[in-house]
């Protein structure tokens, strides 16, 4: 099982990493805290502190087009926060 899917890499994740050392991932469904930790300190190299998870539920759509009404639903996902230890770093775009 792929624990990792994702990093989260918007303006506000990045800002919590700055000023936090926090960090955000998409992970499997079926994960739990203590595989998301081993899985990020194996991947990246450094000590976790803690594990924050959330589930988020699909959202439905609809959008009206030409050949009538669409409807559809985004996908569901969960997503981890993950604390570091003081001093340490994760750096998403050193190898781009």
């Amino acid at each position: 099982m792929d624990v990792l899917i994702r990093p989260i890499v918007t303006e506000k994740m990045t800002k919590l990493g700055e000023t936090y050392n926090r960090y955000g991932f998409i992970v499997n469904k079926r994960a739990d805290k203590l595989q998301i930790k081993k899985a990020i300190e194996k991947m990246y190299d450094v000590t976790v502190d803690s594990v924050n998870t959330m589930r988020y539920s699909g959202k439905s759509r609809t959008r009206y087009t030409k050949t009538g009404i669409q409807r559809g639903k985004t996908a569901s996902y969960k997503k981890a926060i993950v604390t570091l230890a003081k001093g340490e770093v994760i750096d998403f775009y050193s190898n781009i």
